[in-house]
């Protein structure tokens, strides 16, 4: 058995909190976005509710950004661009295929990597493309009294509503594509306690990939 200390405590407690403000929003955000839904929230309490935790996940994204910079967390981050196809491939021929037949995980986490490579491009698109795209949008949609009548020649407030809108549907689907992917260690709760405890633990044989 191995034991690696690789979720320090800052980058544990952003991300479940990070994970119950998105939850808010998914839901605040199709009660105003479906308003009038018996099973969904009355439109006056989403916003409210979505608002705030807008405000929050930019204060915990900031965060996020400068934590990665300030500690080591930051180079799981940094693509190895040798070899990176092959990689790719070969961990998406995993997941397509062989996991379904028992193959041998292709990868391994180390103190040097704790993300696979298709875990990688993934967290970095989501956490440095998506989000602050995100973002961006929110605050542009919340303060949209301010923005040009028109946006490369289309009205500006239609422009933001379906940036926001589509970033969130992709967001959204990352969330349930992780939700799977978490449980496809070495056991089913072998991600879900690194994330609590801060150590992974998992028995293998290391692999080129490491």
């Amino acid at each position: 058995m191995k034991a690696l200390y690789l979720y320090p405590g800052w980058l544990r407690i952003w991300h479940w909190v990070n994970a119950l403000l998105f939850i808010l929003l998914m839901v605040s955000g199709a009660s105003m976005h479906y308003a009038g839904t018996p099973w969904l929230l009355a439109f006056e309490t989403a916003v409210p509710i979505h608002n705030a935790a807008g405000i929050l996940l930019t204060l915990g994204w900031i965060a996020f950004v400068i934590g990665n910079v300030r500690t080591d967390n930051g180079r799981y981050y940094r693509l190895r661009w040798r070899g990176l196809a092959g990689r790719l491939i070969e961990q998406s021929l995993y997941y397509a295929r062989g996991i379904f037949r028992d193959a041998p995980h292709p990868f391994h986490v180390t103190a040097e990597a704790k993300f696979n490579t298709l875990q990688q491009l993934s967290y970095l698109g989501v956490m440095y493309g998506l989000m602050p795209l995100l973002i961006l949008s929110g605050w542009s949609f919340l303060f949209s009294v301010y923005l040009p009548e028109t946006l490369f020649g289309i009205g500006a407030v239609w422009v933001v509503a379906m940036t926001h809108l589509a970033t969130s549907y992709a967001l959204v689907l990352f969330v349930l594509v992780h939700l799977y992917i978490i449980t496809t260690g070495e056991t089913v709760l072998t991600n879900p306690l690194a994330m609590i405890t801060g150590w992974h633990r998992e028995r293998h044989t290391p692999s080129r990939d490491a």
